[in-house]
Order: structure tokens, then sequence, then C-alpha cells
């Protein structure tokens, strides 16, 4: 007897259509996943579905099918955008900067600091990339320089540090000794950055989160109360730096 669902679904390569609403979707492959997961990023609402190494394609159909209301309730709950514009704000290291369009100044660059706010030449359309840019820019040189300083007063190898624009984690490890931030946590306060940095860096001594682990992220932020601040804060207002850029 076929089961009776209430909620129509259609499963199609890029997107999702649930009760005609389309959402970009992506099909993703984790051998390490012990069973499937369904994410709604909140950016852009794209449906994320992860199967394990062994799971069919069937079985990851029902499972959006059964799941149907929540990714609509996931959506439903999907805070607004705040666009970067004139008059509008800017985060950054944990301040809301007003944003200043400034289209014919252009002796100091595309983007600057001046009297607590933050200021952008050129067209209006442009306004949007040019602070994404900017930030972008600060914060692989933010990254890369508490990184390298950290590694090296624990002695370790750090080869590389880059910048990316990940939804679904904040940095990554490599095993040959290359880290990887998402850029966005430059709006974060300047604690979080640190967090985020530390616990990578102790990555590259215990590539685990085992006690030991824990314990030297913590060493690294000034002790387990700044741990847990950090982790709090993220958990709390992580999802909010997806909302801008």
């Amino acid at each position: 007897m076929t089961k009776a669902y209430s909620h129509k679904i259609d499963w199609q390569p890029d997107r999702v259509i649930v009760d005609g609403q389309p959402f970009p979707f992506i099909l993703r492959r984790d051998a390490r996943a012990r069973r499937m997961l369904l994410r709604v990023m909140p950016r852009d609402g794209t449906v994320v579905l992860v199967l394990p190494k062994r799971a069919g394609l069937a079985a990851g159909q029902a499972f959006m099918q059964e799941q149907a209301g929540w990714i609509l309730a996931r959506q439903a709950e999907r805070p607004q955008a705040e666009p970067w514009q004139d008059g509008g704000h800017l985060p950054l290291l944990g301040e809301r900067l007003p944003i200043r369009h400034r289209p014919e100044a252009r002796e100091r660059g595309a983007v600057w600091l001046e009297d607590g706010a933050v200021h952008v030449a050129g067209r209006a359309e442009h306004v949007q990339r040019r602070l994404r840019d900017w930030l972008k820019q600060r914060a692989r040189t933010e990254f890369s320089s508490q990184a390298r300083q950290m590694a090296e007063a624990e002695g370790l190898t750090l080869r590389k540090v880059t910048i990316r624009d990940t939804q679904s984690r904040w940095g990554s490890c490599s095993a040959g000794g290359n880290l990887s931030f998402s850029w966005r946590v430059i709006m974060a306060p300047p604690s979080i950055l640190r967090y985020l940095v530390a616990h990578e860096v102790a990555h590259l001594r215990h590539m685990d989160h085992s006690d030991a682990f824990w314990g030297l992220v913590a060493r690294l932020v000034g002790g387990e109360v700044e741990l847990r601040a950090a982790r709090g804060w993220l958990k709390r207002h992580g999802t909010d730096l997806h909302l801008h850029g």
C-alpha cells in the first residue's frame, strides 16, 4: 500500500520543489555520515541532502518526502537578509558601522573607514560587491596573521591560509597543514575570530576532537570560560553572519 503524504515534493538535479515552492538543492555524499541528514542553508534557503556512502537515491528521495513539512517550516523561519546599501550597516569585528555611499569620492580608494563609518565609492550597484571584497581582504590578513603567530608559538607547521565562503563550516584544517576559514567571521567579535583560529591551529597537532584537542583550544583562547562563550556565541548568532553580502 502506498503511503500518503500531505506535501507534494518534486526532486530535480539542482532544485527541489515543495508544494510548488522551488528551492536550490545540493546532494552530497559523505563517507563518514552514519545516517541521512537534511539542512536548509540560512543565506539562500538551499536544501542540502547528505547521504551516507551506501544510501541509495531512492532512500534519499523518500527521506526528503517525509521531511517536506520540516523543509517548509525551516524556510519560513529563515530571517531576512540585510542588504548593504547607503544608510544601512556593515558588521565588522562585532560592531555595526554605518554605510555611506560616496559615488564621486575616489581619492581614498574603493572602500575606507572614516569618522566611525565605512565609505564606498563608485556606482550604487557596486556597493555590495566592493564591501564584500573589502571584508574578504581584511579577513585574509587577520586570519593569516593570527594563525601564523599562534602556530609559531606552539611550534606547529602551518603551510597555507585561505579564505572561502562556506555555509556548513567556519573553518577547516587539512592533513597537509593548510587552514581555511570563512571570511564572514570578520564580522563577528574579535574573540570569535580568535576562537576559530585556535580551533584550526589546534588541529595541526590533534586531528580529532579529543580531550587533548579541546584542552589546547581552551589554552589558546585564554581558558574554559572564553571557550564556552565563543562556542555559545556561534551557536546563537552564527547564522546571522550569512545574512550579509
